[in-house]
This record gives structure tokens, C-alpha cells and sequence, in this order.
């Protein structure tokens, strides 16, 4: 058994040499070599033929391999005595007999007269194997990932073979690193061959190692130069462990350079998230001086308008018509691909809508009676806002609905190691958009100039011919659909549920009036500063709920500072 298990190391390290030339290796290549193997009797060179499909990334080895150690590979005896390996597969119908394909060519075995065959494994000769032939398998499997197509996959399979800084696998690694085109790739390949090179026992080529990582810096070589420094320590090796402190003090230093824009990153998006959420409040609340606790059932509008969106898009819903046991079906399109992925293009502008018609009906029916009474506001919105959760409970359900993002949306861009998720980058553009299109509204058009109007002197807009009763219910119709768009990308980041607007409520509020109220520009630059002040926090201290207690107790005492916020509207108003 030793023999042959050197024998078997000789044979994969000569395939591992030649592995260049194995990498290009078609399917048929593939399959054939396979048969030969299956075929072939004696131990030693069928175990040469599986090791000569080490580095070759045809998908058809990793099913064969594993079918093979399985016992569901067979050699059938055609009428004409050829012998033919086939793959057993599928149910075994009354008479134990399944689907029998070809190994060489992957279709169905037929009969002469050209009939799919059904094969019984008991009359079948099984293909053997012993545990020598499983460790070539093993091999060849390990490798498979290096020559796949696919770039990701490929250098996670790199990863993978220099976090185990196995020796045995260099010469692959070796051999890939000669033909590899891809950079990331070719980054993988140079950080996993000198994770190796960590374990040789030759000085100097550990010494070359921990030159290339520190050279490379990544995060993931840092547990490894730990352990290298550990082990030059302990073998009283001086240039070996300053090379491996150096190496280290690379890694952290790239660490705090990633943690920082990774920081800063996450508070702009969480700035910006509260940017969206608020913007809407800071025109209802900041310019209208209403005080609407059913701002967040606004959100929950936008964002259940979006569920439907998808459904309609997909394969539809069932909706309950609420105070009754009625339901109704909402059809579906069936859509797939990029037709159902643009539902999301469609649900922003019907967010909008849907929330904005909502809020007039909401000012037509209740706010417009109580101007100028804040306290009788705030109560009545608050039953507003019960009445609203209770109907998205009748109509939707209690349980939360999942809202499945677009691939347009979904992964992440990676960059020295600092990871963007596309979500994240979405809600930054998204919300600089709307910060754009408000100021536009209230600046370029006569709309705009309405609503300054009407807001800073209601009764002498009104001597001037100004509709004051229709400007209110467009501009409490404009801060509502604002609260729609941002339940519309709430929807993309986590769950929709009845109550999902009593999330933001809060922090709606606290960033209007640390901004200043009815100010735009002070509510962006307070919600950028709440959301990277709050991850800042977070990553100093290590704790995301003493960090955010912090921030809360650093807006209050600002506000007793400076009450009326950062900027101060002023109006000629005597109101």
C-alpha cells in the first residue's frame, strides 16, 4: 500500500508539471479519458489516467467523479460484446431498472433499433474503485475550480488551496499562475502561493513570502502571519520574525484604511437612507407645520405598492378587501428575466403616486380643519396611523412581505478589499436625486413659488389670489409621495410589515429638527451627519447600541444648545 501510495504522489506530480497542458482539455477530452480509466484494469495506470485530469475545468469530471465513488457507474455489455460505461440514474421504476446514459457522450444509451434503454444495476457490472483511486479523485476534484470559466468561482477555488497552504497543490498553482489572464485572479494566485511558501522549511523562500504579502497586504493573510511570527519566535529566526512584523504592520495598516472609507461608505448610505425617509416630513412638517405621526404609514404606502408592483409583474396575489371575508385575485403577468426584473422601475413612480393620493385624502378629510392647532394635529394623525396599520393588517396580513430586489440591485462591487453594495450605492444616488428634483420643485416652478408663498404668509397669499386651501393639498400631497419613494427603496433593504413606518418615526423627526426646521438643506446635512456620526460611533466603540445611545444624547444637547437647529428659518410672518 505505500508503495503504491508514492507511486500515486509520482504520478500527480508529474500530471501537476504538465498541468498547462491539461487545462485545455475539451468535455470530450474529458469523457474519454474517463472510459479509458473505467476500462482500464490494472491499478496503477487507471490511477495515472484520473491524475491526468488534474487542472482540467470540464464540468462533466466533478458528476463522473462522484457517480463513480458513489458505485452508480456500470459497464454494460452491448449484443455486439462492446463495453460500454454508463451512468445509472433517476427512480427505479417495478422492475429496478433507471435511466442509462453513455460516460463518453453524456446522451441516453439506445437500443439497436434506436429506443432509450432502462439498465437493472444487478445485472450490471459495477465500476470499482479502491481508497488510492479516491485520493486521485480527491486530487483532481480539489483542482477542478482552478481552469472553471468562471472568474469568481475561480478564485475562490485559489482562495480556498492557499487558506489551506497545502504544498502538495503548489505546482497547480504554479502551472495556472503561467496562463492566467485574469487580474483579480492573478492576485489570488500570488497571495495563495505565498501563503504556501509560508510552510516551506527553507528559509529563504519563507523570507520571499513574507515579502509578497506584505507587498499584497490583504486582510485574509493576517491569522497566517500571526502564525508564521509565532513559529520565527519560537525558532529564535531574527529576520524572519521582522519580516513577518513588517508584513503584519502592512495588513493593519490596510485595515484601517479599508475600516475608514468602509465607515465612511456605510454613514453616507445610512445618511442617505435617512435623507429619503425625512425629506418628505421636512416639507409636511418643516414648511407645512402639520405634525404628522402617519408619516410612517406613507412609507409602509410606497413600500406595499411596491409588493403589488411585483406580484403583478410575477405570478400575482390575493389581496383581502378589509372589514370583510372577501378576497380577491390580483392576475399576474408571468413575467421573467429582465421584463420581471424592471418591476422596480415602475413601482418608484406608482410609489410615489399611490402614497401622494393617500396624503391629499388624508389633508382633504382631517388636516385641512386642523391648521395651526399642532396638538390636535398630532392626536388625530396619530389615529390616523392606527387606522392605516389596521387596514394593512386586513389586507395584507399581519406577517411581514418579502419585496425581492432586482439583480440590477443586488451583490456588491469590491475595492481594495472595501465592499459597495449596489443597494447602498442605489439609496446615495437615490436620495441626491430627489434632493435635487425637490429644490427644482420649490425653486423653478410655479408650484414652488406657491408653496414659499403660502407658507410664509398664508393670509396675505391668500389677499393676493393665491388658492391657498388647493396649494396646501398639493404640498402635503408632495411631502407624502416623498414618503412613498423612500418605502419604495426601504422595500429593497428589509422586510415590509404594517408597522415598518414606526421604524423611522423617530428618526424622521429627530433629523428634520436638527437640520432646522423647514429647511432642506439643513435636513441633508443633518442626516449625513447623523448617519456617519452613528457609524463612526459604532466602530469606535464596538457596540451599535451604545453607539446609537450616544448619538441620541449628542442631539440633545445640541438642541439645548442651539434649539432651532442648524439653520433658522426666518419668515416676515407675524402668524
Amino acid at each position: 500500500m505505500n508503495l503504491l501510495h508514492r507511486t500515486l504522489r509520482c504520478l500527480a506530480l508529474l500530471a501537476l508539471a504538465c498541468g498547462a497542458s491539461a487545462f485545455a482539455a475539451s468535455a470530450d477530452t474529458a469523457r474519454q479519458t474517463i472510459v479509458r480509466a473505467i476500462l482500464t484494469e490494472e491499478p496503477a495506470p487507471r490511477i495515472a489516467i484520473i491524475s491526468s485530469l488534474i487542472g482540467s475545468g470540464d464540468e462533466a469530471i466533478a458528476p463522473l467523479l462522484n457517480a463513480w465513488k458513489e458505485d452508480a457507474l456500470f459497464v454494460y455489455a452491448a449484443p455486439d460484446g462492446a463495453k460500454i460505461p454508463v451512468l445509472l440514474s433517476g427512480d427505479k421504476d417495478a422492475q429496478d431498472t433507471q435511466v442509462a446514459t453513455r460516460v463518453d457522450t453524456g446522451q441516453p444509451l439506445k437500443s439497436p433499433a434506436g429506443q432509450p434503454l432502462r439498465l437493472a444495476a444487478a445485472n450490471l457490472t459495477v465500476v470499482e474503485h479502491t481508497s488510492a483511486l479516491r485520493r486521485a479523485m480527491k486530487a483532481v476534484l480539489d483542482l477542478l475550480d482552478l481552469s472553471t470559466a468562471d472568474v469568481e468561482k475561480r478564485v475562490r477555488a485559489i482562495q480556498t488551496i492557499g487558506a489551506t497552504q497545502n504544498v502538495e497543490k503548489l505546482a497547480a498553482l504554479r502551472a495556472r499562475q503561467k496562463i492566467e489572464t485574469a487580474p483579480k485572479a492573478q492576485l489570488a494566485l500570488r497571495e495563495a502561493i505565498a501563503l504556501i511558501g509560508l510552510k516551506d522549511p527553507s528559509a529563504e523562500v519563507k523570507l520571499a513570502a513574507l515579502k509578497e504579502l506584505e507587498a499584497l497586504h490583504t486582510i485574509a493573510s493576517a491569522d497566517p502571519l500571526k502564525a508564521a511570527l509565532k513559529e520565527a519566535e519560537a525558532a529564535n529566526h531574527p529576520s524572519l520574525a521582522a519580516a513577518a512584523r513588517t508584513a503584519l504592520n502592512a495588513v493593519d495598516s490596510h485595515l484601517v484604511t479599508v475600516n475608514f472609507f468602509g465607515t465612511l461608505f456605510r454613514g453616507l448610505s445610512l445618511g442617505s437612507v435617512l435623507l429619503v425617509v425625512a425629506l418628505g416630513l421636512a416639507i409636511t412638517f418643516g414648511l407645512m407645520g402639520v405634525i404628522n405621526m402617519a408619516h410612517g404609514e406613507m412609507i409602509a404606502v410606497g413600500a406595499y405598492t411596491t409588493y403589488i408592483v411585483q406580484n403583478i409583474f410575477g405570478d400575482g396575489m390575493d389581496l383581502m378587501i378589509p372589514f370583510t371575508r372577501i378576497g380577491v385575485h390580483l392576475p399576474g403577468a408571468h413575467l421573467t428575466g429582465w421584463a420581471y426584473q424592471s418591476y422596480f422601475v415602475v413601482a418608484i413612480p406608482l410609489s410615489f403616486l399611490a402614497a401622494a393620493l393617500v396624503g391629499i385624502g388624508l389633508e382633504r378629510s382631517v388636516i385641512r380643519f386642523l391648521y395651526r392647532r399642532p396638538l390636535e394635529s398630532l392626536l388625530a394623525t396619530w389615529g390616523v396611523s392606527l387606522v392605516l396599520q389596521q387596514l394593512f393588517k386586513l389586507t395584507f396580513g399581519s406577517n411581514n412581505v418579502q419585496v425581492s430586489s432586482p439583480s440590477y440591485l443586488s451583490g456588491n462591487w469590491t475595492f481594495q478589499d472595501i465592499i459597495f453594495g449596489w443597494n447602498r450605492v442605489f439609496v446615495i444616488g437615490f436620495a441626491a436625486f430627489i434632493v435635487l428634483g425637490v429644490w427644482l420643485v420649490l425653486t423653478k416652478t410655479p408650484l414652488g413659488l406657491l408653496i414659499r408663498a403660502v407658507m410664509q404668509n398664508r393670509n396675505m397669499a391668500s389677499c393676493m389670489g393665491i388658492r391657498t386651501e388647493r396649494v396646501n393639498m398639493l404640498t402635503f400631497g408632495l411631502g407624502s409621495g416623498l414618503a412613498g419613494l423612500a418605502g419604495a427603496f426601504l422595500s429593497q433593504i428589509g422586510n415590509v410589515g404594517p408597522s415598518m413606518g414606526q421604524n423611522y418615526i423617530v428618526d424622521c423627526f429627530m433629523t428634520v429638527v436638527v437640520g432646522g426646521v423647514g429647511n432642506i438643506a439643513g435636513t441633508v446635512i443633518s442626516a449625513l451627519g447623523i448617519g456617519l456620526a452613528d457609524q463612526a460611533l459604532q466602530q469606535i466603540l464596538l457596540n451599535p447600541v451604545l453607539g446609537k445611545i450616544l448619538v441620541l444624547v449628542s442631539i440633545i444637547l445640541f438642541l439645548q444648545w442651539r434649539p432651532a437647529g442648524i439653520f433658522v428659518t426666518r419668515s416676515r410672518s407675524l402668524d
